[in-house]
């Protein structure tokens, strides 16, 4: 986990944050698509407004929850969002559906962590909203105060583990064509190198 300090300004930390995960100075906010690394061919999907929309908050979520950029981190990041509720933020529910499935191959252990800390925590910035204006009024300290942070994670609860398994489930749900379309596309490659020899 990544910890930028309490007494920074969430502007500063939030430029410090965009320079480590090598978004642009403006986050990529104003791009027209979203770059995702996948090895060893990335992939592309459209940046659309609610999904900037969600982004705002997002990057600030990553902030001062502490969560990487790479796949365990956006794991982790997605567990805790969807734990802690994404409100009508609709992007961010399907983008994080997507990336709990993920960090669920990669990292379940730190997934389960990080759903465990947004089920305990006290709000987040999807339901709470947040005004960019006041980005250099407000330190990272008293936003993780806000959202109730630095509180210690407590043993899960049956409850916990029933949400998660449901979660699972469904994160899974959108990964399962995939397997099938490479077998496809692989066949595709093999018929056509045969037809042409």
């Amino acid at each position: 986990m990544v910890r930028y300090p309490d007494g920074l300004s969430l502007l500063e930390a939030r430029a410090l944050f965009f320079r480590d995960a090598k978004l642009g100075p403006e986050g990529g906010y104003r791009d027209r698509w979203v770059r995702v690394e996948t090895k060893p061919i990335p992939f592309y999907f459209p940046n659309w407004p609610s999904r900037v929309e969600a982004a705002r908050l997002h990057d600030l979520h990553h902030i001062v929850a502490g969560y990487e950029t790479d796949w365990p981190g956006e794991g982790e990041i997605a567990a805790w969002e969807i734990a802690s509720g994404c409100a009508r933020y609709h992007a961010a529910w399907i983008l994080n559906l997507g990336a709990f499935g993920a960090g669920l191959v990669v990292a379940p252990k730190r997934l389960f962590r990080a759903f465990l800390r947004g089920r305990r925590a006290k709000t987040n910035l999807y339901k709470s909203g947040f005004d960019e204006s006041r980005l250099d009024k407000i330190t990272v300290g008293m936003l993780r105060d806000q959202l109730g942070l630095d509180v210690p994670v407590s043993s899960p609860r049956p409850a916990d583990a029933a949400l998660f398994a449901l979660w699972c489930i469904q994160s899974i749900l959108p990964w399962l064509p995939v397997p099938l379309l490479t077998a496809i596309f692989f066949w595709l490659i093999m018929r056509e190198k045969f037809r042409t020899e």
